[in-house]
């Protein structure tokens, strides 16, 4: 036990070579862009990208983490057909691979619902009160982003549904007890504890969805991704335009992660601070 404690302690007293690494791998790569006009002008291209891929990654792990918390929610209700629709759901969609997922939904799943709204309001259609819905008219971004969302809320309600069960029911009774109502528990006693357990893997998965919004590139989506293919098939600059863009998605990602584990410690020492 002691050789495990002592291990533990020099692994996170160990001084962050890794980074110092990072940022002069960045730094260098970084002079050789401005003193390149190529790279500066792969550069220019590429960055157009980056405000749809900075949108899709937000919109759409708010919206998966919203629905993961509901399914999590109906994966503990009382209810059994609403625990086996969970169960159902998280696995069905975990089992389906994520660029799958995205043309199902683009090609399958948009087409249906644009016919199902078709024939909701086939009466005022026909009157004349409202046009008919094309599938043109729903835009290959938010097709991506609701793909993405069903994609990664499967994972999420599984990291609500294990930070939620980690709170211990001792404490759940005594609120019950109290007299507290089941939202009142959930948002005063389980869900502030829950946090701690979740947030890592859940910022785990913020940092994944921002390397999974690259797919969105195959439905035509101008992210990063898409800017470069772009520009790499026009010019042939295949080499100088990839580096480029595993580049910008490196800095994206590196730079979330460090913030996220910031937080995370912030959020393991509060409780000290008290």
């Amino acid at each position: 036990m002691a050789v495990q404690h002592g291990s533990k302690q020099s692994s996170e007293g160990d001084f962050p070579w890794w980074l110092i690494a990072l940022i002069a791998l960045f730094a260098g790569v970084g002079l050789a862009i401005v003193a390149s006009d190529l790279y500066v002008q792969v550069f220019n291209t590429v960055a157009k990208g980056l405000g749809i891929t900075i949108f899709v990654t937000l919109v759409g792990f708010v919206l998966a983490t919203t629905l993961g918390l509901a399914i999590a929610l109906l994966g503990l209700s009382d209810y059994l057909v609403l625990r086996q629709f969970s169960r159902f759901y998280v696995e069905v969609i975990r089992g389906i691979p994520v660029l799958v997922l995205l043309f199902y939904i683009a090609f399958v799943g948009a087409p249906g619902f644009v016919y199902a709204y078709n024939a909701a309001i086939a009466p005022l259609i026909a009157h004349g009160y409202l046009d008919a819905l094309l599938v043109r008219d729903v835009s290959l971004m938010w097709r991506a982003i609701i793909a993405l969302m069903i994609a990664y809320s499967a994972f999420i309600a599984e990291i609500f549904r294990a930070g939620i069960q980690s709170v211990d029911k001792g404490q759940i009774e005594a609120a019950k007890a109290l007299g507290l109502s089941r939202f009142q528990r959930f948002r005063f006693i389980i869900f502030p504890q829950a946090l701690r357990v979740i947030f890592p893997p859940l910022s785990n998965d913020f940092v994944a969805m921002v390397k999974d919004s690259s797919l969105v590139s195959v439905l035509g989506v101008a992210d990063i991704t898409q800017m470069g293919k772009v520009y790499a098939s026009g010019s042939f600059r295949f080499f100088e335009t990839y580096s480029i863009v595993a580049y910008v998605y490196l800095v994206l990602t590196i730079g979330l992660s460090l913030i996220l584990r910031q937080v995370e410690k912030r959020m393991r020492q509060a409780p000290m601070q008290r």
